[in-house]
């Protein structure tokens, strides 16, 4: 039965759903349960980095943001995909947005990223997906000779599989979490008071290591559980037989550990907000979206980076919506309005906190789109996309990895109608962005279990 990414099973809600106060100051430290005893020695910081992961949930098409402008090119994308008047999906050329180089152009709504590819500050990553060791041709796929990633075209398994890596079976941590547990473990890039993970858009496995759980909080909201903030006597009180509670000892193997994480979780809160209370008020006018708050809360918690005492720091958001097996056009078009204007409102905020080129934002999705339309307007469940890596030290202005050739049933199709078998792995793509992390090589191998098979490991698009 299909899935589509507004309907999910428990798991799913656990992991995607955006927490209330209480709950996601309880979630934050849920997974501490059998932590590992020892890790490797991880990197040493002495500057300022983050990462800001934008997670696009559903399966963004990757066909429709990203399109060949030149002659040749665009009439071969607008064969297979069709005319909108008959139902197909391919976009006016005349709307596109073209992009340096005159290869390729944007989808008409993100003019804010197509200005910022243009001034080297946007780079695309084009056909990554979720592998297991190179295909080099179609043949090694059919045949079965190189292994492929479980469940494609599955959103749970695909959207596990970006967030893991682990390409059979679960895992219990995503590969920022094993990113965030060597910062812990590397000691000058982290702080014992507060995590070097945050999500504001509920919990997900990318954030969850071993030593390390995010801390998840809703944008907007102040940090903490109920009204441990407040300071009036009433909620003060509260607060105090809160604390009592989680105190008490209740002799129960499994209720102890849990009120000790919740106890943690308050504390990581309380420090939060004290920390936010210094906060500088920002100029940059954010969007009221979505998506848009949770890019001004990220901004703003990077704004008190040197208050919390952390070096190094992740962050989680995600816009849903993205499942378009219907009206894609229209659909699309919402979302990508949002998108747009949201990430460059982000990155001036960087700029206005002069962090530009310390904080590196990068998109994630299931999968992409076939090329060929489904009924309704609509398209199904594909493989490798194309993503978009937005920051100061971002070597911009330049599409890398292999575009695939836009031919149904064509060498780069998985099937018969535009599944694009990847020509770069997910694995490659997060290795890239720990490498600018400061992390060495033994430690990015030790969080990619995949990396080992594919002979470029830096893809080279950050400085």
């Amino acid at each position: 039965m299909r899935r589509n990414n507004m309907s999910h099973s428990r798991r799913d809600f656990v992991r995607m759903t955006c927490c209330s106060l209480a709950s996601a100051s309880v979630l934050s430290g849920l997974g501490r349960f059998g932590m590992m005893s020892a890790l490797a020695a991880g990197p040493t910081c002495s500057d300022y980095k983050a990462l800001v992961c934008i997670f696009l949930f559903g399966g963004n098409d990757g066909n429709n943001t990203i399109v060949p402008i030149t002659t040749a090119g665009y009439q071969t994308y607008a064969t297979a995909r069709g005319s909108q008047a008959m139902g197909g999906l391919a976009l006016d050329q005349s709307a596109l947005l073209p992009l340096n180089g005159g290869l390729f152009g944007m989808h008409p709504q993100l003019k804010e990223l197509q200005a910022l590819f243009n001034s080297n500050n946007v780079a695309i990553l084009a056909n990554v997906g979720t592998l297991v060791k190179p295909f080099s041709s179609r043949q090694d796929y059919f045949s079965g000779l190189v292994p492929a990633p479980d469940n494609l075209y599955s959103h749970a398994d695909q959207q596990d599989q970006w967030q893991t890596l682990q390409m059979s079976g679960e895992s219990s941590t995503g590969w920022a979490g094993r990113l965030a547990d060597l910062l812990v473990a590397g000691g000058s890039c982290a702080n014992p008071a507060f995590p070097p993970i945050v999500s504001v858009f509920g919990e997900a496995i990318l954030c969850t290591g071993k030593l390390t759980q995010p801390f998840a909080l809703s944008p907007g909201a102040p940090p903490g559980l109920f009204d441990s903030t407040v300071t009036d006597p009433a909620g003060l009180a509260r607060f105090a037989a809160f604390q009592q509670v989680l105190q008490f000892d209740t002799g129960i193997s499994l209720v102890q550990p849990a009120s000790g994480t919740t106890a943690k979780a308050l504390s990581e809160s309380q420090y939060l907000a004290a920390a936010l209370k210094s906060a500088p008020s920002l100029a940059t006018n954010f969007p009221t979206s979505f998506i848009g708050a949770q890019l001004k809360q990220v901004a703003q918690i990077i704004a008190v980076q040197s208050q919390l005492g952390v070096n190094r720091q992740i962050f989680f958001c995600a816009l849903g919506g993205f499942d378009t097996h219907g009206d894609q056009i229209n659909i699309q078009q919402n979302l990508f309005s949002q998108l747009s204007p949201a990430m460059n409102a982000f990155y001036s905020a960087t700029k206005e906190l002069n962090v530009a080129s310390k904080v590196t934002t990068f998109t994630l999705s299931d999968f992409s789109r076939t090329l060929q339309p489904a009924s309704n307007a609509g398209s199904d469940h594909a493989w490798g996309s194309h993503q978009l890596i937005m920051g100061g030290a971002v070597k911009g202005g330049t599409l890398y990895g292999t575009f695939p050739q836009l031919v149904l049933n064509g060498p780069d199709d998985a099937t018969t109608n535009g599944r694009w078998i990847p020509t770069t792995a997910v694995d490659q793509y997060g290795a890239t962005l720990a490498y600018w992390f400061g992390l060495s090589s033994s430690d990015v191998n030790s969080i990619f279990p995949n990396l080992q098979n594919f002979a470029t490991t830096d893809l080279g698009f950050l400085a």
